[in-house]
This record gives C-alpha cells, structure tokens and sequence, in this order.
C-alpha cells in the first residue's frame, strides 16, 4: 500500500497557518513570528561577532580593566536598546502600516506597494541599527585602544552583514500571510527583489564578506610581518566555519522560499491533471515566482471558462454533436442510415392562449425533460427544439447498433411517461427511418449540426398524423421493419396512408397495447 504523502500547506509551512483565517489571529501569528525571527537573526549576528571579537580576530583584547565599562555596560546596554526599539517596536510600527490588513478589503496599489516592500524597510532597519553600533563602538574603542579599530569595525560589519540577510529571508517567509492577502487584489508585476537578489544575498554573506575577511587577515599579516602561523591560522579557520555555518543557513532559507512557491504549483497542477479544475495557488511571493503562482491561476481560470463553455455547448447541441464539433468544425456532412423521432404538443395555440406564460414554459420544460431523459437513455440525441415540438436523432452523429429499435423504443417510453407525468395536456409522436444527410448547415461565421432528409419530413407528418390516432403515437413500417426484432415485436403494422405534402404510401405501425 502507498503512502499518501501530507499536502502541501497553501501558503508553503504550516507555522504560516491556513490560507484563510481571522484577521486578529492572522495579526497575532505575524506580530509573533517576524518579532521571534527577527531576534534570532540578531542573536545570531551577536553571538558572531563575539566570537570574532573574544577568541579570533587578531589585536588587542576587548576584556581589559581599561575597557571594561564599554565591554560589559555599553555593549549589552546597546543590544537591548535595539532588540527593544528596532525589532519588538520596530515591527509593530510597520504591522501599523498593514493597518488595511485586519480588514478583508483588498488593499490599494500603494498599499500593495507597501506590503511587498516590508521585508525591505525591515532589513534596513537592521542595518542602520548595526550601522549605529559599527559607529558607536569603533569611536569608543577606537577612542580607548585605536589598534581596536579594525577589529571592532570588521567583526560588526560582518555580524551586520548576517543579520541584514537573515532578516529578509526571516522577514519574507514570516509576511506571506500578509503578501498572500495582498496579492489576492493583484497580480505582481514587477518584483522590487527577485530571486537573483535572494541568490546575490546568499552569496554576499555566505562568500563574499568572509573572502574579503580572509583578505583583510592577510593585508595584515603582511603589514605586520612577524606573524606566526596559529595567529594566521586561527582567524582564517574560524571565518571559514562562520562562512559554512552562515552560507548554509542562508542557502537553506533561500531554498525554502524558492521552492515553496513551485511546490504549491506543483500540487495544484497535479490535481488538474487528476481532472479537479476547481484547484487553486494561494499567491504569497512578489518576485518572479509569485508570478508563477498567478500564472497558474489564470491558466486554471482558463481551463474552468473552457470546461463551462464546452459543458454549455454540449447542453445546447448536445454532447456527442459537441464532440464531433470539436473534430469536424465545417461545413457539410454525410449520408447516414437514421431514425427520426418528432415529437409535438397538441393544442399549443389554445394553451399559450389561456394558460400565463410561465406555466406555459414550465409545462414544455417538463415535455422536453421527458424528451431529453429517453433519447439520451436509448442513444439518441436531440437535436432541436421548435417552439413546442422536440426533434430527435438516432444514428448521428453517432452510429449504434440498432438505431431504429433504439428510436422505437424511445417513442414507447416517452409516450408512457408522458401519459403519466403530463397529464393536463397530450403530446404527438412520429418516428421514421432512412438515408439523410447529417453534418454542419448554415454559413462559415454561424452554423448548426442537423439531418436533412426525408426521414425528417415523414417523422413531421406521422406525429401531425398522430394527433387523430387514440395512443398519438405512430411510426412508419420502414422504421419498424429496421428494428430488432425484440422491438419490432412490439408495434403492429397497419395501413398504408399518404401523408399531407409526400407521394409515396406510407405504411403505419403503433405499438401492440395501442388498440
């Protein structure tokens, strides 16, 4: 037995949440995540430079008695200041800008805007934050030790180099609620960070500040001279741990954020293929790949409009003309063997003259679902409807085995049904058989399927004949002789009468409990 793997949440985790929820929990999970996200991507760019600073970069010590009031009351004084005022405040200020959010109103484009430049303002704040205590802390320990300055000014620009990259990936995968909410209004038209900036981000912090850490060491080891080889093997070993350690984080955050989108595509398009077109792609991302979902929306859009529009076409002309449409859209047709059922209701003109127009409607509504319901059952089509007459078709477009007996049959089963489910008004049937031509009639810009021959103009003129005989219900011998005989059984071949408009006899035939 195969395992049925776990689907795909709509907005690619499922700490995200569902798709849809109350705009106060949505807020609530948002404030929760993108503050708790934040603080470790501090901690973590904190803990770096410490590091760094404590047992890597080479200089002066950082733990002297002389520099002990800005190690340990500075510093920490600092760190909690910006945890405070530049992530907890910080993201509530810019969830107030998402205020249109805790409605379901759709957002305007400037706030559209806004809400995918989030992450964005979020890192920025970040950087100046570091930026602040790059300057800050490169005076004071510049001012107290100035060999310090290298050192301090490196480690803090490399720890805010982690924390700015960390806090947009951080930041975008805790918004999506927000973008998906956001870009339900409109489809992203140009991202302000694609994935190639996600990619430059990764590279940048996982590559290109620990290279050009590594290059400092080394312009310092030959200005200095006299270096040994631990003190040049320390630093360059600890830095290239701090660039695996963050190259994989990043990496990993990267790929979350690219795949997650394609994913969510990915299941949707495989419950279409699976024939569900009501499958759906919640669009959370504004780069190139939340195009990618609201392409797929509108391709399913597509496809849901084509279903609707086929399944409409199939209801006006039927399903099997439809079919055959679709492969045979010209004009023209050919000759084929068929069998007709015309079938009429009696006394139209003083009905539509005495009953309101609705029940009129609903009375031939309900003659026509009857009509519909047997034909299809034996086989057959129909056609056409005029007025308060139905014309049915049976061995076209379609060829069947017995489409005589399967006409016959049909006839029975409408005139017992009718008999029984119309009771206050009656109904005529003819059925006739024999060559006619079926296929497209009509001009190239607007044409229709139907047959013409005449085995349409006997079946007019037996249900007309009809209307004078007890059961109203005739067929013509050819008809009757064409059938199976399990069916042909079942109608009694009489005189031979010639219909108003034809030259020839034709022989007429009711079905045996008819007296």
């Amino acid at each position: 037995m195969q395992r049925r793997r776990p689907a795909i949440p709509p907005l690619g985790s499922r700490i995200l949440g569902p798709g849809r929820e109350g705009t106060r929990r949505r807020r609530i999970r948002v404030q929760l995540l993108l503050t708790s996200l934040l603080v470790l991507a501090n901690l973590i760019g904190s803990a770096i430079v410490m590091v760094l600073v404590a047992f890597v970069v080479p200089g002066p010590s950082v733990f002297t008695f002389a520099l002990w009031p800005i190690t340990f009351l500075a510093v920490p004084l600092y760190v909690v200041l910006a945890l405070l005022l530049g992530i907890v405040l910080g993201t509530r200020k810019t969830l107030r800008a998402l205020h249109w959010a805790q409605t379901d109103r759709a957002p305007s484009p400037g706030e559209l805007r806004v809400a995918l430049a989030v992450p964005w303002r979020l890192t920025l704040l970040q950087g100046l934050l570091w930026f602040g205590a790059f300057a800050l802390f490169t005076l004071l320990y510049g001012i107290a030790e100035p060999q310090l300055i290298p050192k301090i000014a490196f480690t803090i620009l490399l720890g805010g180099a982690v924390v700015c990259a960390n806090s947009y990936l951080f930041s975008e995968f805790a918004l999506r609620p927000i973008a998906a909410q956001a870009l339900q209004a409109d489809t992203p038209r140009a991202a302000r960070a694609g994935v190639t900036t996600r990619m430059v981000l990764t590279w940048a912090v996982g590559s290109g500040v620990p290279v050009a850490g590594l290059m400092i060491i080394a312009i310092w080891a030959l200005a200095e001279g006299t270096v040994t080889t631990v003190q040049l093997a320390v630093p360059m070993l600890a830095i290239g741990a701090v660039a695996l350690a963050t190259g994989l984080l990043l990496t990993l955050l990267v790929a979350s954020s690219t795949v997650a989108p394609v994913r969510t595509v990915r299941v949707a398009q495989q419950r279409v293929a699976a024939g569900d077109l009501s499958a759906d792609v919640t669009v959370f991302d504004g780069t190139e790949l939340g195009q990618l979902q609201a392409g797929f929306n509108l391709m399913a859009d597509g496809l849901r409009e084509r279903e609707r529009l086929r399944d409409l076409f199939g209801r006006h002309v039927g399903r099997d003309v439809a079919r055959a449409a679709l492969d045979h859209s010209g004009l023209g047709g050919e000759v084929r063997e068929v069998a007709v059922i015309f079938v009429d209701l009696i006394g139209s003109t003083t009905i539509a003259a005495t009953l309101p127009p609705t029940e009129v409607v609903d009375m031939l509504n309900r003659l026509f679902a009857v009509v519909v319901d047997e034909v299809d059952r034996y086989g057959g089509f129909v056609n056409k409807f005029e007025g308060d007459a139905a014309l049915a078709i049976f061995g076209a477009p379609l060829e069947i085995d017995d489409h005589c007996g399967s006409a016959l049959a049909a006839a029975r089963a409408i005139a017992d049904r009718l008999t029984v489910e119309l009771t206050e008004c009656r109904a005529a049937i003819g059925v006739a058989a024999g060559s006619a031509l079926a296929g497209n009639v009509g001009a190239h810009a607007r044409f229709e399927y139907t047959v013409i021959g005449d085995p349409v103009n006997e079946a007019a003129r037996l249900c007309e004949f009809a209307k004078t005989l007890p059961g109203r219900t005739v067929a013509s011998g050819r008809a009757v002789a064409g059938a199976a005989p399990a069916e042909a059984e079942r109608w009694r071949c009489g005189d031979e009468v010639t219909l108003r408009g034809r030259l020839e006899p034709t022989r007429l035939a009711v079905p045996q409990h008819v007296a």
